[in-house]
């Protein structure tokens, strides 16, 4: 089974949904209408609403694609230690119900719930979405706030190694959500986690978003010799600001532990790959004719070299879910 492993859901809950989402800088506010125009839903949106424009969107271009289904991700409210809701802090939030409803409704839908560990139903929480099927778990550490050290998340982190989920945990830098501890971008603060027996996925390969970011690839490639059970994926390196990553994760000792994602709706294209040298000219134009977001970040990641197995890794590691 041919999966994107790294794909969110914007919403505005305009059906319903209980989604919702903040454009309040001026950054914000420029950078929208562009993530629209990438989803396939700057004119939709106006009349169905964000919510079934998106839904409808998606579908589409999954069954346009190559792929036979995405890991659709819910987007938790950050919290802090004690468990207080810091919902003025979030950007964005996506209930795990929704994508669940969604992976009831079609087949092309895989659900990842976010499910912070400070919350007092979070054990709860995670087994109810187990039980609704959810694949994976998604936190993004330095932005939801979640010190995966925290020996009071250790019973959480049992559990979820008990129910075969694994945690796809954001690694490196971030400029889309709001950061709310920078230190813990480290991939080294889910050793804990690890040492639980939960499958974890570092996402982005732990690598720069802006220019200033830490890297923290060759921490994440040194724990790998470490704990068999850790992984990364290729999500959004084929941005413009992520490509430095990719010939890390192209090593043939570190291509069995990489999961193919687009973090689509971020805008994802050939040129970074291109400007780095490891995109050819002739896949760089062939690229930038691929309409189908999700299908031309196939492409480029093929054209630098990923294996075909990293899309069909992902469906291997849920195998194990219990249910």
């Amino acid at each position: 089974m041919k999966i994107d492993g790294h794909v969110h859901f914007v919403g505005d809950g305009s059906n319903g949904s209980e989604c919702w989402l903040r454009c309040s800088s001026l950054l914000d506010q420029i950078i929208e209408p562009v993530v629209k125009a990438q989803a396939g839903i700057l004119q939709a949106s106006r009349k169905l609403g964000i919510d079934q424009a998106y839904e409808e969107k998606l579908i589409e271009l999954i069954d346009q694609s190559s792929l036979d289904a995405v890991l659709l991700l819910a987007m938790d409210y950050p919290y802090d230690s004690d468990g207080n809701c810091l919902k003025e802090k979030a950007k964005f939030y996506v209930p795990n119900d929704h994508v669940i409803n969604l992976a009831h409704k079609y087949s092309q839908i895989l659900p990842a719930c976010s499910i912070h560990p400070a919350r007092t139903d979070a054990i709860e929480e995670l087994e109810r979405c187990a039980e609704q099927g959810a694949k994976v778990l998604k936190l993004l550490p330095n932005c939801h706030n979640v010190d995966c050290t925290d020996t009071r998340y250790k019973s959480f982190w049992e559990r979820l190694s008990a129910l075969g989920l694994p945690f796809l945990a954001h690694t490196g830098g971030e400029f889309s959500v709001p950061v709310l501890n920078a230190k813990f971008a480290d991939p080294r603060i889910l050793r804990l986690t690890l040492e639980c027996g939960v499958q974890v996925i570092a996402a982005h390969g732990a690598g720069r978003s802006g220019l200033w970011d830490p890297d923290y690839t060759n921490d994440l490639l040194k724990m790998m010799d470490e704990f068999p059970n850790l992984f990364t994926d290729n999500s959004a390196l084929a941005c413009p600001n992520r490509w430095r990553t990719i010939p890390a994760l192209l090593d043939p000792k570190i291509q069995p532990r990489v999961i193919h994602g687009s973090d689509f709706p971020i805008p994802s294209g050939g040129f970074g790959p291109w400007f780095g040298k490891l995109l050819s000219g002739a896949d760089y134009s062939k690229s930038r004719k691929i309409k189908n977001p999700l299908e031309r970040d196939v492409f480029i990641k093929q054209a630098v070299g990923f294996e075909d197995s990293t899309f069909t890794r992902l469906a291997e590691l849920t195998s194990s879910t219990k249910r």
